[in-house]
């Protein structure tokens, strides 16, 4: 045999062996969970909480916190990120109480208190259990689904299957599989991701308004991600640019804080363009006598 084909087999050999260690140890890579006991104490200052476990078709527990205001203009389902637990994430959720909304925040399985085998389709279904428990309860035209980085593409394939009165993404990638393409180009990502999540394809069937927040300093999932799921559907998206922001620190802007209080509390008003240059073109060419 030569040389270069030899050479050729174990270079292909090592590239195969590459691709099946990311796929068995991409739940190690993707997720950071934090376990917590079960006789854990939840506790947040000036905060009314009521923890509750659901329990799946599959026998997993699902464990969450409902975050109570008095007279509650809705119900905020936050979906967070990849990282230890409601424990901690509990402490954004009086952004939203103070504007007048409850907050629902659960743990994905193997995270907290959550149990259960996990995997992308089972995640999935443990989301939509949740929001149809809430339903149960509130109209969807007063459910509000917050989808933090990790959370957004969950969040969004639930605005695609459901009718919320708003889909607000912090920090979203276009899709999980680009995400961690950038960091290997070389490897067949597209074929070995358990979690692709394509949030793109999931924004073409929302018919709620979609508002999009993200930092321009954001180096795990770049700025113009926001950009480029901002143009699936112009019409019903905003983009709300946090000028500095990382991709964990947007809640220590004053900007993202006035952004959040605008979506939540319908502030912008319909324009009347009447009178305004509205579809006036701009002639760059100039005209000689």
């Amino acid at each position: 045999m030569p040389n270069w084909l030899s050479i050729l087999l174990i270079i292909f050999a090592i590239y195969v062996g590459i691709s099946i260690l990311l796929y068995f140890l991409q739940e190690q890579l993707l997720f950071k969970p934090e376990k917590l006991p079960k006789d854990f104490i939840y506790f947040y200052e000036n905060q009314v909480t009521e923890e509750y476990n659901l329990e799946t078709r599959d026998g997993a527990i699902i464990n969450g916190l409902h975050f109570k205001t008095e007279n509650p203009r809705g119900v905020v389902f936050y979906l967070k990120g990849n990282s230890k637990n409601i424990k901690g994430w509990g402490k954004y959720a009086v952004d939203f109480t103070r504007n007048g909304f409850d907050v629902i925040m659960v743990d994905y399985r193997g995270f907290g208190k959550s149990t259960g085998h996990r995997s992308n389709k089972k995640i999935k279904h443990d989301m939509q259990f949740v929001y149809n428990k809430i339903k149960e309860k509130v109209d969807e035209k007063y459910i509000i689904l917050y989808g933090r980085s990790l959370g957004s593409g969950f969040a969004a394939k639930l605005a695609s299957m459901n009718n919320p009165s708003k889909l607000i993404l912090d920090a979203p990638y276009y899709s999980l599989t680009k995400v961690t393409a950038r960091y290997a180009p070389f490897l067949p990502f597209s074929l070995i991701m358990k979690y692709p999540l394509p949030t793109y394809k999931w924004l073409k069937y929302v018919q709620c308004p979609i508002h999009i927040i993200h930092g321009t300093n954001d180096k795990l999932i770049p700025y113009k991600t926001s950009i480029k799921l901002s143009k699936i559907k112009p019409e019903l998206t905003r983009l709300y640019t946090v000028i500095g922001g990382g991709h964990k620190n947007l809640n220590n802007f004053e900007s993202y804080h006035k952004m959040l209080s605008e979506i939540l509390n319908d502030k912008p008003e319909e324009q009347d363009l009447e009178g305004t240059s509205f579809n006036v073109i701009h002639n760059s060419k100039r005209r000689h006598a």
